[in-house]
């Protein structure tokens, strides 16, 4: 009852839009801690798949001139869930690419809270879903401008295609500015499959199937782009596995 007691409700932002009825199948989640030290880099490659409810949360602190990329897959057959909290110091960058599938009656989310607490540093999400069905694709993202946080270079690219009219995606792409010289941008955008590029594929003799195929695989792999050690998904890590490298310890 008491765990019963502490899950979220939707009166909660960042839960807006989620499956509270899988989300109690798993609550609590434990937070999954990374930090980065100065002058150091990291990777991480989540893949969130299998039968049942699958939720991460990530809680990641990087220092001055610290980098991390995270790449994120999600494709469960339930209910799947990521969270992340990033936190950069002066310098540093925090790189996301994420795709999340999603199809029958499921929901799939992505979840961030970007904090440009220093300056002069950058920060680059970029989220591609796909839903059919009745399936829902969420993404909810905030990127935070502490005071004096100057330099600040802060970027989201959100975009969602949806397979079928019964399909949603629900889309939050925020910024929260309170330093004066900085430079951020934010992107949105919710569709389906282009007609006149399908139709021009199939003037080359490319089965329909094919082509809607091959235009998905395109349009996934942007989350992607430049995460050459997850070219193929790997299997979904536990624990968690950071690979760290630095001027003494390069990788």
């Amino acid at each position: 009852m008491a765990e019963a007691a502490l899950l979220p409700t939707r009166k909660d932002e960042d839960f807006r839009y989620a499956d509270l009825g899988a989300l109690a199948q798993v609550w609590p989640v434990a937070v999954e801690t990374i930090t980065v030290s100065a002058g150091e880099s990291g990777t991480l490659a989540l893949v969130l798949d299998g039968a049942a409810p699958v939720v991460r949360e990530l809680a990641i602190q990087l220092g001055d001139g610290a980098s991390f990329d995270l790449r994120v897959l999600t494709a469960p057959a339930a209910y799947g869930r990521v969270s992340v909290k990033v936190e950069l110091g002066k310098g540093a960058n925090f790189n996301l690419g994420a795709a999340q599938l999603a199809g029958g009656e499921q929901t799939v989310e992505i979840v961030t809270d970007v904090l440009h607490a220093q300056p002069d540093a950058t920060s680059r999400q970029v989220v591609r879903s796909v839903a059919g069905g009745t399936a829902t694709a969420n993404y909810l993202g905030k990127v935070r401008v502490a005071k004096g946080a100057d330099g600040t270079d802060g970027e989201q690219s959100v975009r969602a295609m949806l397979l079928d009219r019964t399909a949603t995606a629900n889309a939050r792409p925020e910024l929260e500015i309170f330093a004066d010289d900085v430079k951020c941008a934010h992107g949105c955008a919710v569709g389906e499959l282009d007609a006149n590029s399908l139709f021009y594929m199939a003037q080359r003799g490319l089965p329909p199937e094919t082509a809607k195929r091959l235009m998905l695989q395109a349009f996934v792999a942007e989350a992607f782009a430049g995460a050459q050690e997850i070219s193929s998904p790997p299997p979904l890590p536990s624990p968690t596995r950071v690979r760290r490298c630095s001027r003494d310890s390069p990788c």
